[in-house]
């Protein structure tokens, strides 16, 4: 049990009982045994897109469990570990890296990349050098190898599809984090210098001028953000990006201001967006589409992480913690999480397609709850 004190009053309150770090601590632990078995297992729907949409022409099980999903719920793994230092996290996280290193690994893309932030990590605590290889390759990979679009931005190719000259919400998480941990580790100046870059130019093409909030996406052919949509796991994205770039990298006073000034207007737009329930909407602009747990384990965890950090106020932390009780609600007896989307491609004419995306338990979900509740309990 993560035992912090000082949060249980906190707790209590939100959640209208006396035993609310008892309840915590035991979603929290069944989070964390349901997604030992959620990271092996087969996403069927992505895996028969792939037998006939595969770019990288590998054999299929290299993508089978190394992909975005899993390289997100790595990293809350990876969190859970830092914070309890429990060997038996670690021994986890040391195995799948093994075994999928053995096995080989798939082309590179964005979304093959997101499990290298958690090896970042990995290496930089075990000091393995078979790690750091792997990590030194994909980083380089992305700074001479990745399709850019026009300005020099990480094009969001795929495994699936090469989105030319297309900027995603997605990709700041995605790659941009791990190249920004492993310049900081190895102290490479141009790494830092690229990922610092990549956040800027994501800021000037995606953001909504209007609310602050971050579109899915940007085309230079055409020079559009598609359907406009204001996804809200996309969101969720950036709301915890920032905090989890600025903790990582020390930039100077001028880029800081301008990341904690964008984060400020997104979070300021997001509490006037939140759902009285305390979720989220899969559009946040659009109370029609449903609520989406891991958009709001996601935003939810970036404003607390921002005020624990003194980037926002401490009175945003009201808004994360009113997301508590709901999305423990969505957490089963058998530590699934309910009511998160599938994975979402860009809605390129219409906003209606995100509020037909099935809704089923995915290792991102886990995940974010995971990150969450620790934040939550820190």
């Amino acid at each position: 049990m993560i035992n912090q004190f000082k949060s249980s009053s906190i707790i209590n309150q939100y959640l209208n009982c006396e035993n609310g770090l008892e309840i915590v601590n035991q979603k929290l632990e069944l989070l964390i045994d349901n997604f030992k078995d959620t990271l092996y297992e087969d996403d069927d729907i992505f895996i028969k897109n792939m037998e006939k949409n595969n770019l990288g022409g590998d054999d299929l099980a290299r993508y089978r469990h190394w992909e975005w999903p899993q390289g997100v719920g790595l990293f809350g793994l990876w969190k859970m570990f830092e914070v309890t230092k429990e060997k038996k996290y670690l021994d986890l996280i040391t195995r799948y890296y093994d075994e999928q290193l053995e096995l080989g690994l798939p082309t590179k893309n964005v979304n093959t990349t997101a499990p290298l932030l958690t090896l970042a990590h990995l290496y930089e605590y075990t000091r393995e050098e078979k790690y750091k290889e792997i990590c030194i390759e994909w980083a380089q990979w992305l700074v001479d190898g990745l399709p850019k679009t026009k300005e020099g931005g990480f094009q969001h190719l795929t495994s699936d599809t090469f989105n030319e000259d297309e900027l995603w919400v997605d990709t700041l998480f995605m790659t941009v984090l791990f190249l920004a941990k492993m310049g900081s580790i190895l102290d490479k100046e141009e790494w830092i210098d690229e990922a610092k870059y990549q956040f800027l130019l994501h800021i000037k093409y995606l953001t909504d001028r209007k609310s602050g909030l971050w579109f899915h996406g940007w085309t230079f052919q055409g020079n559009h953000n598609f359907a406009e949509a204001l996804w809200g796991r996309g969101n969720c994205w950036i709301t915890t990006a920032i905090p989890e770039f600025l903790s990582v990298v020390k930039c100077e006073a001028s880029m800081e201001r301008f990341l904690i000034e964008a984060l400020k207007r997104q979070v300021d737009t997001l509490v006037q967006c939140q759902n009285s329930s305390g979720m989220w909407h899969t559009l946040l602009d659009d109370s029609t589409s449903y609520l989406e747990a891991s958009a709001t384990c996601g935003i939810a965890y970036g404003i607390l992480k921002a005020s624990n950090m003194n980037l926002i106020g401490s009175h945003y932390k009201d808004y994360a913690y009113k997301a508590l009780k709901p999305i423990l609600e969505c957490i089963d007896e058998k530590g699934h999480v309910s009511q998160v989307s599938y994975g979402t491609y860009m809605g390129r004419e219409s906003k209606q397609y995100y509020k037909e995306v099935e809704l089923r338990p995915m290792p991102y979900g886990q995940a974010l709850a995971i990150l969450f509740m620790l934040e939550v309990l820190k």
